[in-house]
Protein backbone atom coordinates (compact mmCIF):
# COMPACT_ATOMS: atom_id res chain seq x y z
CA UNK A 1 0.00 0.00 0.00
CA UNK A 2 1.07 3.69 -0.97
CA UNK A 3 2.28 5.92 1.89
CA UNK A 4 -0.62 8.25 3.41
CA UNK A 5 0.78 11.89 2.17
CA UNK A 6 -0.36 15.08 3.66
CA UNK A 7 0.07 17.11 0.61
CA UNK A 8 -1.12 16.34 -2.92
CA UNK A 9 -1.08 17.99 -6.21
CA UNK A 10 -3.33 16.93 -9.29
CA UNK A 11 -1.54 17.94 -12.31
CA UNK A 12 -3.21 17.50 -16.04
CA UNK A 13 -2.95 19.95 -19.36
CA UNK A 14 -4.30 22.81 -18.87
CA UNK A 15 -6.04 22.82 -15.05
CA UNK A 16 -9.49 23.22 -16.62
CA UNK A 17 -11.78 20.03 -16.38
CA UNK A 18 -9.00 16.88 -14.98
CA UNK A 19 -6.91 18.46 -12.01
CA UNK A 20 -9.69 20.47 -10.92
CA UNK A 21 -12.21 17.98 -11.55
CA UNK A 22 -9.93 15.16 -9.22
CA UNK A 23 -8.93 18.34 -6.57
CA UNK A 24 -12.74 18.78 -5.64
CA UNK A 25 -13.31 14.37 -5.52
CA UNK A 26 -10.16 14.22 -3.02
CA UNK A 27 -11.20 16.83 -1.04
CA UNK A 28 -15.03 15.65 -0.73
CA UNK A 29 -13.85 11.95 -0.24
CA UNK A 30 -10.90 12.25 2.46
CA UNK A 31 -11.01 13.67 6.04
CA UNK A 32 -9.77 17.06 7.08
CA UNK A 33 -5.74 17.73 7.11
CA UNK A 34 -4.94 16.68 3.72
CA UNK A 35 -3.84 19.65 1.68
CA UNK A 36 -4.97 19.44 -2.01
CA UNK A 37 -4.40 21.32 -5.18
CA UNK A 38 -4.04 21.27 -8.97
CA UNK A 39 -2.43 22.53 -11.88
CA UNK A 40 -1.37 22.57 -15.43
CA UNK A 41 0.86 22.33 -17.66
CA UNK A 42 -0.95 25.38 -19.30
CA UNK A 43 -4.00 27.11 -18.48
CA UNK A 44 -7.37 27.49 -19.54
CA UNK A 45 -10.70 28.91 -18.60
CA UNK A 46 -12.50 26.98 -16.23
CA UNK A 47 -14.67 24.38 -18.48
CA UNK A 48 -18.41 24.60 -17.75
CA UNK A 49 -19.18 20.61 -18.80
CA UNK A 50 -16.59 20.05 -15.94
CA UNK A 51 -18.88 22.47 -13.75
CA UNK A 52 -21.71 20.76 -14.74
CA UNK A 53 -20.94 17.19 -14.27
CA UNK A 54 -19.72 18.07 -10.82
CA UNK A 55 -22.63 19.80 -10.09
CA UNK A 56 -24.06 16.62 -10.63
CA UNK A 57 -22.89 15.17 -7.64
CA UNK A 58 -23.19 18.08 -5.38
CA UNK A 59 -19.81 19.61 -5.79
CA UNK A 60 -19.05 23.53 -6.96
CA UNK A 61 -16.07 23.94 -8.57
CA UNK A 62 -17.12 27.27 -10.26
CA UNK A 63 -14.74 29.58 -8.49
CA UNK A 64 -11.83 27.43 -9.55
CA UNK A 65 -8.97 29.49 -11.13
CA UNK A 66 -7.25 27.48 -13.32
CA UNK A 67 -3.38 28.09 -12.94
CA UNK A 68 0.11 26.57 -13.78
CA UNK A 69 2.37 24.67 -12.13
CA UNK A 70 4.93 27.92 -12.53
CA UNK A 71 1.91 29.85 -11.04
CA UNK A 72 1.35 27.75 -7.96
CA UNK A 73 5.35 27.36 -7.84
CA UNK A 74 5.73 30.90 -7.67
CA UNK A 75 2.84 31.42 -5.04
CA UNK A 76 3.33 28.56 -2.97
CA UNK A 77 5.92 26.61 -3.89
CA UNK A 78 5.94 23.07 -4.60
CA UNK A 79 6.13 21.53 -1.17
CA UNK A 80 3.67 18.50 -1.89
CA UNK A 81 4.79 14.92 -0.67
CA UNK A 82 2.91 13.29 -3.92
CA UNK A 83 1.81 14.42 -7.42
CA UNK A 84 -0.61 13.03 -9.17
CA UNK A 85 -0.65 13.53 -13.28
CA UNK A 86 -3.34 13.12 -15.35
CA UNK A 87 -1.64 13.30 -18.64
CA UNK A 88 1.64 13.09 -20.37
CA UNK A 89 3.05 16.44 -20.69
CA UNK A 90 1.77 16.78 -17.12
CA UNK A 91 3.99 13.59 -16.16
CA UNK A 92 6.40 14.39 -17.84
CA UNK A 93 6.47 18.23 -16.47
CA UNK A 94 6.23 16.46 -13.02
CA UNK A 95 9.27 14.34 -13.16
CA UNK A 96 11.25 17.15 -14.40
CA UNK A 97 10.26 19.59 -11.00
CA UNK A 98 11.02 16.54 -8.69
CA UNK A 99 14.29 15.69 -10.11
CA UNK A 100 15.86 16.41 -6.80
CA UNK A 101 12.97 16.51 -4.72
CA UNK A 102 11.84 13.47 -2.52
CA UNK A 103 7.94 13.65 -3.79
CA UNK A 104 6.34 11.33 -5.16
CA UNK A 105 4.86 10.96 -8.95
CA UNK A 106 2.10 8.84 -9.80
CA UNK A 107 0.97 8.75 -13.56
CA UNK A 108 -2.90 8.15 -13.75
CA UNK A 109 -3.58 8.46 -17.16
CA UNK A 110 -6.81 9.87 -17.57
CA UNK A 111 -8.81 11.15 -21.14
CA UNK A 112 -8.99 14.68 -22.19
CA UNK A 113 -12.85 14.70 -22.69
CA UNK A 114 -12.52 18.66 -24.19
CA UNK A 115 -13.59 18.27 -27.91
CA UNK A 116 -15.98 14.76 -27.84
CA UNK A 117 -18.14 15.87 -30.61
CA UNK A 118 -21.88 15.43 -30.54
CA UNK A 119 -25.30 15.97 -28.98
CA UNK A 120 -24.85 17.93 -25.59
CA UNK A 121 -25.54 14.34 -23.78
CA UNK A 122 -22.91 13.09 -25.36
CA UNK A 123 -20.02 15.28 -24.64
CA UNK A 124 -21.81 15.24 -20.79
CA UNK A 125 -21.13 11.33 -21.03
CA UNK A 126 -17.37 12.03 -21.75
CA UNK A 127 -16.86 13.98 -18.98
CA UNK A 128 -19.18 12.26 -16.30
CA UNK A 129 -16.87 9.31 -17.48
CA UNK A 130 -13.59 11.38 -16.46
CA UNK A 131 -15.16 12.36 -13.26
CA UNK A 132 -16.52 8.56 -12.45
CA UNK A 133 -12.94 7.09 -13.45
CA UNK A 134 -10.98 10.04 -10.64
CA UNK A 135 -13.71 8.55 -8.22
CA UNK A 136 -13.26 5.78 -8.09
CA UNK A 137 -9.12 5.57 -8.81
CA UNK A 138 -9.61 7.98 -5.50
CA UNK A 139 -10.92 5.85 -3.26
CA UNK A 140 -8.77 2.99 -4.35
CA UNK A 141 -5.85 5.31 -3.49
CA UNK A 142 -6.97 6.58 -0.41
CA UNK A 143 -8.72 4.17 1.36
CA UNK A 144 -9.12 4.59 4.37
CA UNK A 145 -11.65 3.73 7.54
CA UNK A 146 -12.88 6.96 7.69
CA UNK A 147 -13.61 7.86 3.75
CA UNK A 148 -16.93 8.70 2.90
CA UNK A 149 -19.07 5.84 1.02
CA UNK A 150 -19.87 8.14 -1.70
Amino acid sequence: MARSPQAVLFVCGQNSVRSPTAAALLRHLVPRGLYVQSAGVSKADLDPFAVAVMKEIGLDISNHKPWTVEDLEDWEGLNFDLIITLSPEAHHKALQLTTTSATDVEYWPTPDPVGVEGRRELQLDAYRHVRDSLRQRIRERFASPGMANE
